[in-house]
């Protein structure tokens, strides 16, 4: 069962490029509601926005009760990857950055998130390797060793202020390559070239 959901943004300097963000200090933290969890294989577009983009990460699962802990203890606080999107009404999250505002509204509607099944680490080699297709043409690909702020890295940080539950999942941020979805699109996500989830856009 998931728990709370929290998002690392920034995390691949290219990624950041083309959006015309710079990469900061430390970890950029945001979360998204349970709510915003879809179920099954159909990603439902909102009306309110007509700029919805796929984001395509690493998801990592916390395993145990993880507060103030230390980067090289890390690996013992989660258990398990998955590939996951996180989508973004862009048009909004843009107004919303112009006013200094939050992003919640762009980033925690209801369907703005999507996780695979999980599978344990141990059966992951890293670098971890993974990717999005939609109809049928590569539009991501990303490589965990891009990430400026590693997985250890990411659970430390968070755990320095909020203590992690079991339960609770991790998106590690998102490589080049976003872009808008379209109503109809066919979307293939992948780790390691093994398919994880086949989704279509309503």
């Amino acid at each position: 069962m998931i728990n709370n959901i929290y998002c690392i943004g920034r995390n691949y300097a290219e990624h950041a490029q083309e959006l015309g963000n710079r990469v900061e200090e430390d970890p950029v933290v945001f979360s998204k509601p349970n709510s915003s969890l879809i179920v099954g294989n159909t990603i439902v577009l909102p009306t309110f926005s007509q700029d919805v983009h796929y984001e395509t990460e690493l998801v990592v699962r916390i395993s145990a009760t993880a507060f103030q802990i230390e980067v090289d203890h890390a690996d013992a606080y989660y258990d398990t990857i998955a590939i996951g999107l996180d989508l973004t009404a862009r048009d909004l999250q843009a107004d919303l950055k112009s006013k200094k505002l939050p992003w919640l509204l762009a980033k925690g509607f209801n369907g703005s998130c999507y996780v695979s099944d999980f599978v344990a680490k141990q059966t992951v080699q890293e670098p971890i390797h993974f990717a999005l297709d939609i109809n049928g043409k590569a539009v991501q690909q990303g490589v965990s060793s891009e990430m400026v702020f590693s997985i250890k890295y990411i659970i430390a940080f968070i755990s320095r202020y909020i203590a992690l539950q079991p339960g609770d999942i991790i998106f590690t941020g998102t490589p080049k390559g976003v872009g808008k979805l379209e109503t109809g699109d066919k979307l293939r996500l992948t780790l390691e070239g093994k398919v994880m989830a086949e989704l279509q856009v309503d």
